[in-house]
């Protein structure tokens, strides 16, 4: 497993790549708001031999630069890993994504479908039931919060956090890692342009695009997320026409930490189909 920032347009980015090449097609993990790749550390292991495996700290998360302004919605969020796509030469790979990284997914696959071989959305934003009604209200407050300690945020956002695993223990370390980022005046302002930038249009206006998708799809959603309804996976199970979709009876938001053995299960039948 390897580390590396690639420069995309004044921008870094950071990346790990792990797996082998062969002659399975490439994949690329996304995650969401306001996680890193570090969701994925427990599902990298279990991707099939002869898959090369890149995972994405978008832009603003985890280690790669913070965003200064430059737009973190889907849409710029996708365009970022089309250029890191061309970079390493990938020409087409399986696109998993989670939360908001599975509406990068579905942007992928209805603007670039040559470039998404497969794509599997576990508990994914889509149509417009989103963002939820506490990231609603904090959006609200921003003419207060901007003032406010980034401590006093963090808080916030850990707690609301926590409700999405299964594994308390797991949930606490992990959004430490996830928060770390935001903790200080510069990072608050960072955390405030991707509260900004979460917004349901983005995916309400792929929706009617989703029955275009003929890449073969995997639907993974916890019944117990907070978060984002168990509908959300059905009505997306109902658009892709080459979906499936399986629902965890006691699974929360964070499947990819509290369930990475399912979650590993789902991707190597995927790759299989």
């Amino acid at each position: 497993m390897r580390g590396e920032f690639v420069d995309l347009g004044g921008v870094r980015l950071y990346y790990y790549a792990a797996g082998t090449r062969g002659a399975g097609e490439p994949i690329v993990f996304l995650h969401g708001f306001p996680t890193s790749g570090h969701l994925w550390n427990d599902v990298v292991p279990l991707v099939p031999a002869g898959h090369r495996v890149v995972v994405v700290d978008l832009l603003g998360y985890g280690r790669s630069d913070r965003p200064l302004g430059r737009p973190v919605g889907i849409g710029a969020h996708g365009e970022r890993v089309v250029e890191l796509l061309d970079i390493l030469g990938i020409n087409y790979a399986c696109i998993v994504g989670h939360d908001v990284g599975g509406g990068i997914a579905q942007w992928l696959a209805v603007r670039h479908p040559q470039r998404v071989s497969r794509l599997c959305l576990i508990d994914s934003v889509a149509f417009s039931e989103w963002p939820t009604k506490n990231v609603k209200l904090a959006r609200a407050m921003l003419p207060l919060t901007r003032h406010l300690p980034s401590t006093w945020l963090l808080s916030i956002l850990r707690s609301d956090l926590l409700r999405g695993y299964q594994d308390h223990d797991r949930g606490v370390r992990s959004i430490e890692l996830y928060v770390r980022p935001f903790a200080n005046p510069e990072g608050r302002d960072a955390f405030m342009e991707h509260l900004l930038a979460l917004n349901s249009s983005d995916t309400a206006a792929l929706a009617p695009r989703l029955k275009e998708i003929s890449a073969p799809t995997a639907i993974l959603w916890g019944r117990l997320d907070p978060f984002l309804p168990v509908e959300l996976a059905e009505r997306l199970k109902a658009s892709i026409s080459e979906s499936t979709l399986e629902v965890l009876p006691a699974g929360s938001h964070f499947l990819p930490e509290d369930a990475p053995g399912r979650v590993g299960d789902i991707l190597a039948a995927l790759l299989a189909r």
